[in-house]
């Protein structure tokens, strides 16, 4: 495996003195974790458990795991966030591009000696002490399998289905324009240390309850095409959760079938919070740097896939995204340049 180029060797020594060096360490990700953020955490701790190492491995409320990563090792080992030491010699965190994110473990993060943060995310405000931070990375799980390899610590099959898992879920199935020739040779690397991809993909993608399956037809009933924008978008209801029983976090993979639209490059899914605000998630055919939108409306992601939280209603939510898209406005002219200049660069 080649070293991620964007991290500088002496991040990657900084990284490994930190975790050779510590004592008390907390291992992290973000909240409400998806495949990538869940299986590299799971991982690491995984290997410095095999290894004689003691760690915490958590994150934060709702400190529930998604049904589609059940299968996952390690999830016996989670540490409820209430529990998480305040004052680690070392905390460590994947996939979360901002402080924020580690949402009731910020003050666990704040008090640790030395904090070591893992991500791919452009967007990134490279919170740690020590950052190993590469925007053209497919996944986190990338940056933990060198990490792994730095250390010395060995893969089995449990920590290959965890770095598997991160791999598959962050790629799209491999499908996403970031995938490169290296993301099937660490793929390969870890379906000969004894992933049974079919397992995996089974559970992550072809596992759906019924709820589930009725929530997308209602949702679907709902997309709208917005073509000044090229947009197409849908939301998610509180309504909706309630009346099939499902959580949001199973609607995950929802907008990788709304972004299938023929017609329009940006797909988005907005997903009505408890409190009333919606969590807008983006993606990109290629066209448009949705990583750069998101981050003008205070989010956060990549060129082809990213998202931010909105306080406004629905319908002043999509407004304001198909001002943008659209070019309307100072704001909507600045993005329009940032993704036709970021075409040359992809």
């Amino acid at each position: 495996m080649t070293v991620p180029p964007a991290v500088a060797e002496d991040d990657w020594k900084a990284a490994v003195t930190a975790i050779a060096d510590a004592g008390t360490t907390v291992i992290s990700c973000h909240v409400h974790p998806d495949g990538d953020a869940l299986g590299s955490a799971l991982a690491l701790h995984l290997a410095l458990a095999g290894a004689g190492r003691h760690a915490v491995v958590s994150f934060s409320e709702p400190f529930a795991v998604a049904p589609q990563y059940q299968f996952l090792a390690g999830l016996d080992r989670l540490t409820p966030p209430g529990e998480v030491p305040a004052d680690a010699d070392l905390f460590i965190c994947f996939d979360a591009g901002s402080l924020d994110r580690l949402g009731s473990l910020v003050g666990a993060f704040r008090g640790a000696a030395r904090t070591l943060v893992i991500d791919h995310h452009a967007s990134n405000t490279r919170f740690g002490d020590v950052n190993l931070i590469d925007p053209r990375s497919p996944a986190s799980a990338v940056l933990c399998r060198e990490l792994l390899r730095r250390l010395g610590l060995p893969l089995n099959r449990e920590i290959a289905t965890c770095l598997y898992t991160g791999l598959v879920t962050d790629t799209g199935r491999f499908q996403y324009q970031a995938t490169t020739p290296e993301t099937h040779l660490l793929a390969a690397e870890l379906l000969a240390a004894g992933v049974d991809q079919y397992e995996v993909s089974k559970a992550v993608f072809e596992t759906n309850e019924i709820g589930y399956l009725r929530l997308i037809g209602d949702s679907l009933r709902r997309i709208a095409q917005v073509p000044e924008a090229s947009l197409v978008w849908t939301s998610v209801t509180q309504e909706d959760l309630a009346a099939h029983g499902v959580d949001m976090d199973q609607t995950e993979g929802l907008i990788d079938l709304v972004r299938t639209d023929a017609a329009s490059d940006v797909a988005a899914v907005l997903k009505e919070q408890p409190d009333g605000t919606h969590k807008v998630s983006l993606r990109s055919k290629g066209a448009t740097d949705v990583g750069a939108i998101a981050t003008h409306f205070g989010g956060g992601g990549h060129a082809f896939a990213a998202g931010f939280t909105a306080e406004g209603g629905l319908e002043a939510t999509v407004a304001a995204l198909v001002d943008v898209l659209a070019g309307r406005g100072a704001a909507g002219e600045r993005l329009a340049a940032h993704s036709l200049a970021g075409q040359g660069r992809r």
